[in-house]
């Protein structure tokens, strides 16, 4: 079965930065668009960025300039590079892929707090 797994959360100051990775498993990789979306306390999971199979990017208006989705297919493995990182970005991040089947990964917690 397809399995996402996300890792690289964690509590950093503002500013800082940090990479979270997203390891499949059971699915053609390179056949899915893979994204990143953000759930944050009392809100709604949000879009972040979104990479497509054919590499192109796309972004929310708060993570323009400062976050970067890049993927590996031999790795089958995507990232999100946050750079910048503001108290409001707190959240937990969920990976996902979209193609033959919508799959979701548990999430990780990203806190940027002083």
């Amino acid at each position: 079965q397809v399995q996402l797994v996300e890792s690289g959360g964690g509590l950093v100051q503002p500013g800082g930065s940090l990479t979270l990775s997203c390891a499949a498993s059971g699915m053609i990789f390179s056949d899915y668009a893979m994204g990143w979306y953000r759930q944050a306390p009392g809100k709604q999971r949000e879009f972040v960025a979104l990479i497509t199979k054919s590499d192109n990017t796309r972004y929310t208006d708060s993570a323009k300039g400062r976050f970067a989705i890049s993927r590996d297919n031999a790795k089958e493995t995507m990232y999100l590079q946050m750079n910048s990182l503001k108290p409001e970005d707190t959240a937990v991040y969920y990976c996902n892929a979209w193609g033959n089947g919508n799959y979701w990964g548990q999430g990780t917690q990203v806190t940027v707090s002083s």
